[in-house]
C-alpha cells in the first residue's frame, strides 16, 4: 500500500546557527518546508497559511534558560488566534531542542511542545530511538542524549553549528522520517 502524500512544516527559531541545521536535518527527513521564527519573534503570514494547511507540525527552539527561546514562546502564544479556530486541531506534532549543556534542562523545552500541541488538540510522535548508553558509546551515535519525546542536541557553546555532532543531526533527521510516516499513516484512507 502506497502512503498518501501529507505536508509538513518545521517552525523554529535559532539563536545562533545550531538549531537551524537541526531543523534542516528534521526537513530534510520529512520533506518538509521550513518556517523561521525571526529575531523578533515573528513568522511572515505565509507561514500561518502553512501551518494552517500541514498535515504535521515540528516545533524547534534552543532551550534558553530551562525553558523554549523567548522567541519561539511569542510565536507560540500568537499561536492562540489559529487556536480559538482549531485550526491546528488533529495534526501530528513533534519537535527537536538543542543546547550548550549536556543536560541543559532540554527536557522542559520538549515538555513544553508537548503541551503546546495538546492545547491545540493534536498528537505528539515519540523519537522512538534507543539511547546509545553503554561504554562503547560515542559523541556521533544516535540518541546520544538519551531522550524518548524528541531529539534533543548538544552544541559546545563555542563550537560553530559545522562542528556539531553528525548523531545529533542524524537522530534530528531520522526523526523527521519517523513524524512523516506517522502521519502518512493518518491521513491514509481507511480500509474496508
Amino acid at each position: 500500500m502506497t502512503l498518501p502524500s501529507i505536508t509538513t512544516a518545521v517552525v523554529y527559531h535559532s539563536g545562533y546557527g545550531h538549531t537551524k541545521r537541526l531543523a534542516e536535518a528534521v526537513a530534510e527527513g520529512a520533506a518538509a518546508s521550513l518556517i523561521a521564527i525571526d529575531a523578533e519573534g515573528n513568522i511572515p503570514e505565509s507561514g500561518w497559511e502553512t501551518l494552517n494547511a500541514a498535515d504535521a507540525i515540528i516545533f524547534g527552539s534552543p532551550t534558553y534558560m530551562g525553558g523554549p527561546s523567548w522567541q519561539f514562546k511569542k510565536f507560540a502564544d500568537t499561536s492562540s488566534k489559529p487556536w480559538f479556530e482549531d485550526k491546528l486541531k488533529d495534526k501530528i506534532f513533534g519537535g527537536f531542542t538543542n543546547s550548550a549543556s549536556i543536560n541543559g534542562d532540554k527536557l522542559n523545552t520538549l515538555q513544553y511542545f508537548v503541551l503546546l500541541a495538546g492545547q491545540h488538540g493534536g498528537l505528539w510522535v515519540s523519537l522512538a530511538i534507543k539511547p546509545a548508553n553503554v561504554k562503547a558509546s560515542k559523541r556521533d551515535d544516535l540518541n546520544r542524549m538519551g531522550s524518548y519525546i524528541a531529539p534533543m542536541a548538544q552544541s559546545n557553546a563555542d563550537a560553530a553549528p559545522d562542528e556539531m555532532s553528525q548523531g545529533d543531526l542524524e537522530t534530528a533527521r531520522l526523526y523527521g522520517v519517523r513524524v512523516e510516516e506517522i502521519a502518512s499513516r493518518f491521513a491514509a484512507p481507511p480500509t474496508a
